[in-house]
């Protein structure tokens, strides 16, 4: 219980910002399939509204949102050096700085290809054809 109680402002500082952006992305897609004509066949159905919005709006609505959360990763990541920094945390972001204020080249190339490698691995996959035998 103490952990999460310290935790509460760093969390906090970390996600206020993209929040904000998250949301409102999401809004506008929400808007976007909310009059499709799935959704319509889905109330002419019967279903009740908050069905109709978990099952088949949300659940479309949130297609581009993961796309647009993978390609700000790298963002998200360079956040977190200003939340280690202000709360004194070890980390990779902290790590990255102070080897760039000492000129440590290996520590500061192991840092990168760490990143580069995650945010490659996050990165949303193109359009694959499936070829037909």
């Amino acid at each position: 219980m103490d952990r999460i109680q310290h935790l509460i402002l760093p969390v906090t500082m970390g996600m206020v910002g993209w929040v904000a952006w998250y949301s409102r992305f999401l809004r506008s897609s929400m808007l976007d399939v909310i009059h499709q004509d799935y959704v319509r066949t889905a109330r002419a159905k019967g279903l009740r509204e908050r069905a109709v919005l978990y099952r088949h709006t949300l659940k479309n609505a949130a297609i581009p949102l993961v796309t647009i959360l993978a390609l700000d990763l790298p963002f998200i990541f360079a956040g977190s050096l200003y939340v280690e920094y202000i709360f004194s945390w070890p980390g990779m972001g902290l790590l990255f700085y102070q080897a760039a204020l000492k000129r440590d080249y290996p520590v500061l190339l192991g840092v990168l290809i760490i990143a580069t490698a995650i945010t490659l691995l996050c990165k949303p996959a193109g359009r694959h054809r499936l070829r037909r035998p």
